[in-house]
């Protein structure tokens, strides 16, 4: 079983040869392809953290995705302030076609 940990943006996710997740949203088209750096590779029981500047993950972007829907809301007392207001993050949903080391 072969895993890595991508940084993907901002964050880091855990991936393997198939699995479908979401990233910061990019202007790569439907279709495309994107190199990912690896941070930390598992093969079994060998885990690789140094030495992988060669290391990628090639992810296949699938579409154009919306994370949940966040209300905030600000109120102050006794003076009739209120605000509402909403937000939406957006993401691109890529596949995982190739872990190579």
């Amino acid at each position: 079983m072969v895993y890595a940990i991508v940084r993907a943006g901002a964050k880091q996710e855990k991936v393997e040869v198939g699995d479908v997740f979401e990233i910061d949203k990019c202007a790569t088209p439907v279709g495309d392809t994107l190199t990912l750096p690896v941070v930390l590779t598992v093969d079994g029981e060998t885990v690789t953290s140094t030495g992988l500047e060669k290391a990628s993950v090639t992810v296949e972007v699938l579409g154009a995705t919306k994370g949940p829907k966040i209300v905030i809301q600000k109120y102050k007392n006794k003076t009739g302030y209120k605000k509402r207001q909403g937000h939406r993050q957006k993401y691109t949903q890529v596949k995982v076609t190739d872990i190579s080391l």
